[in-house]
């Protein structure tokens, strides 16, 4: 008769399978968090950046229709934006032009939480004066716009051709 040795199954085999699944997954975690770090700040980023094309694009629309020399009479060339972009500061580079030459603007905006700024820069004309006239002559409509009235009109007009 042969006898047999017991086998003995090797033990600790389900502790390795266990440390190992909990390495890759502690590998994974951290790069999925790394990654939704990385996503949110550049998100941010992306929001300020839009933010501040935004603010830049209202200054120069400010310059322009008020025109370049008339721009600093109006108002400050560099101060903080009101609410709600009051953590925005800018300021407004006005050099002059010779005689038929554009103003060269700078306008810049500052993120003063985080020290971001940007700039854009152009040429502005000035505002051409009415020949024979001191000042720029006022502008209004010849026939007085009554919005509700054309409102009503551009309903009636739809609810006729519907019927």
């Amino acid at each position: 008769m042969v006898s047999r040795v017991p086998t003995v199954p090797p033990r600790g085999f389900a502790l390795i399978d266990v440390m190992v699944g909990g390495i890759l997954l502690a590998i994974g975690l951290t790069a999925i968090l790394s990654l939704a770090s990385r996503a949110l700040s550049l998100q941010q980023r992306g929001e300020r950046e839009i933010v501040a094309s935004s603010l830049l694009d209202l200054t120069l629309s400010t310059v322009l229709s008020e025109g370049p020399a008339d721009y600093p009479k109006l108002h400050p060339v560099s101060a903080a934006f009101p609410d709600p972009f009051s953590e925005w500061e800018y300021e407004v580079e006005l050099e002059d032009g010779a005689s038929g030459v554009p103003f060269r603007v700078i306008a810049s905006v500052r993120h003063v939480p985080t020290g971001g700024r940007w700039s854009c820069e152009t040429l502005i004309a000035m505002k051409p004066k009415p020949i024979g006239a001191e000042e720029e002559p006022q502008r209004f409509p010849n026939v007085p716009i009554d919005r509700e009235a054309k409102y009503l009109e551009q309903e009636e007009a739809e609810n006729a051709e519907s019927n």
